[in-house]
């Protein structure tokens, strides 16, 4: 691994390489259906420990960032100006702090919901908002009306992403951006997010059918040549490598504060626990330990739609329906409801490139990239694949995963409430001001349980466990666990924000069933068209 100043990047399948990191991302996904991954993984300056230990949020993304981006493709000043632009409208001075959840146990959370919308996709989309426009200001200098390049950004959302792409994009020059939630099927917080942004350039449409079904209209979107010819797509969902590259920040920026606490020594392991559904935050956080991050092994928590966890239990299939031979199931953790995790895709190929016996770089790409085609057309034919034992024990030794129940995740709720009180709390934290602890998400919920088991099993090792979302988006859930515990109140923990957010004028397109993603694109070109006329 080593780090050069003109980082290229290349397709998981393979008949991209040698891109630019402007184009990867403004493409969002490969023109054959596969994902951008950097050609190498820099690794961290020598004295990275001592350097970057106590820069601010912001510096240290900037360090890491320059890793991935060339100073020729965003100068450096450039990219410092959107670093601070992008975090600027966060809550919190820290962006994303560290709590002290339970002292004896070890364990601290990691809380990524201080920016916008209340949830962790803010750190990635405010970041990925703002390199879109600076490209497009880039490429649009001294250009007249007609001749402007329109970006079209597509995205599908089982709640977080959608509201925070749209905070990240609203109102923004020359962009677009369109984004379709499964009907129903995302809390009513989340929708009136979304929905009640009016902005000219923002379109919400809501589909009948599942997450997956959307994310499949998307890809189906990018894969049709000529909707992209005319109408620039660019992707915010996690298949952007951009979000990836955000996220990496959190895990140094809560290894360096969690080093900093009383009692830890050069021998002490960090460990962290990431609920999953699409893959992209845990991704990140392997991208960071191949960086050098001296971090222990990565936890998948998965809730019922366990994919991820199958995968580690069943000797490396990876099938979309378990033994029930059921579908995707409805939890009260519905960002997680997700039957095909996308970002496992770029994991895959760094691992069979890592197994290959090919005596090349070059061989070893290939391999890896017709081994990614092969698992990734089984899936698609034949609703699963499986990998060879090397490749299933070199995802072992850097992950392990657990399945938490939504019994489970109503107990941990109420759990956590009633036994911890942390006392390090900033100002926006989920806690009940009067006898009340402290108040988790449902995702959030489903990290801290599997954290708990992962500490029985590995006392002494400090957990950092990832809260994804404030608990305000997900009222029933924390409604369900809470309802008459003493000191709790739903409307102490709402933010001033979210009051009187249901009750605004609001604006979706309704999709039928019978659309199809052609059905979808008609309305993008329309919606476009429109959108164009009334700026003209």
């Amino acid at each position: 691994m080593s780090h050069t100043l003109s980082q290229k990047y290349l397709s998981t399948r393979g008949a991209s390489y040698g891109l630019s990191f402007e184009d990867v991302v403004l493409k969002g996904l490969a023109s054959d259906g596969g994902l951008f991954i950097p050609e190498e993984i820099p690794a961290l300056p020598a004295s990275w420990e001592s350097e970057w230990r106590d820069l601010s949020f912001e510096d240290l993304a900037f360090r890491i960032m320059s890793l991935y981006i060339s100073p020729s493709e965003i100068p450096s000043e450039d990219l410092k100006g959107i670093i601070k632009r992008s975090y600027a409208t966060f809550r919190h001075s820290e962006r994303t702090p560290v709590v002290e959840l339970d002292p004896q146990q070890n364990l601290y959370l990691l809380e990524l919901f201080h920016g916008p919308t209340f949830a962790f996709k803010d750190v990635a989309l405010q970041f990925l908002g703002n390199l879109f426009e600076y490209f497009l200001v880039r490429k649009n200098q001294d250009k007249q009306d007609q001749d402007r390049h329109h970006l079209t950004v597509v995205g599908a959302t089982s709640g977080d992403t959608g509201s925070a792409a749209i905070y990240g994009l609203r109102g923004k020059k020359d962009v677009s951006i369109f984004i379709l939630f499964p009907t129903g099927k995302v809390s009513p917080i989340q929708q009136a997010q979304m929905t009640t942004v009016l902005d000219p350039n923002v379109h919400n449409l809501t589909v009948d059918g599942s997450f997956d079904d959307c994310q499949d209209i998307v890809k189906a979107l990018f894969a049709d040549p000529e909707l992209n010819s005319t109408h620039n797509l660019a992707a915010v969902n996690s298949i952007n490598w951009a979000r990836i590259l955000a996220q990496i920040t959190y895990y140094f920026y809560s290894y360096f504060a969690v080093t900093k606490t009383a009692g830890f020594t050069q021998d002490s392991q960090v460990r962290f626990v990431v609920p999953s559904g699409n893959f992209g935050d845990i991704l990140a956080g392997w991208f960071a330990k191949q960086m050098g991050l001296a971090a222990d092994k990565l936890v998948i928590a998965t809730n019922e739609n366990d994919i991820l966890d199958r995968f580690f239990r069943s000797g490396g299939n990876y099938s979309k329906n378990d033994s029930q031979g059921m579908g995707v199931k409805e939890t009260h953790s519905p960002a997680m409801d997700i039957l095909v995790s996308s970002n496992f895709e770029r994991l895959l190929w760094f691992l069979a490139f890592q197994t290959s016996t090919a005596s090349s770089v070059a061989e070893k790409r290939k391999q890896a990239s017709e081994s990614v085609s092969g698992w990734l057309n089984q899936l698609k034919t034949q609703g699963g694949f499986s990998v060879p034992a090397a490749v299933l024990d070199a995802a072992k030794a850097e992950f392990e995963s657990e399945r938490v129940s939504n019994d489970e995740t109503i107990s941990q709720i109420r759990s956590t409430y009633n036994t911890c009180f942390p006392s390090n709390l900033g100002a926006g934290s989920a806690k009940s001001s009067k006898t009340g602890g402290y108040i988790l998400d449902p995702h959030s919920a489903i990290a801290v349980n599997a954290s708990l088991r992962s500490i029985a099993r590995n006392p002494g090792t400090k957990h950092i466990s990832l809260s994804t979302a404030h608990p305000a988006k997900f009222a029933s859930a924390v409604d369900l666990s809470l309802q008459g515990q003493d000191g709790y109140s739903f409307q102490e923990v709402l933010p001033q924000e979210f009051i009187g957010l249901e009750e605004r004028e609001s604006r979706v397109t309704p999709v039928g069933a019978s659309a199809g993603w052609q059905g979808v694109r008609e309305i993008v070109k329309a919606e476009v068209e429109q959108e164009l006329q009334g700026l003209r």
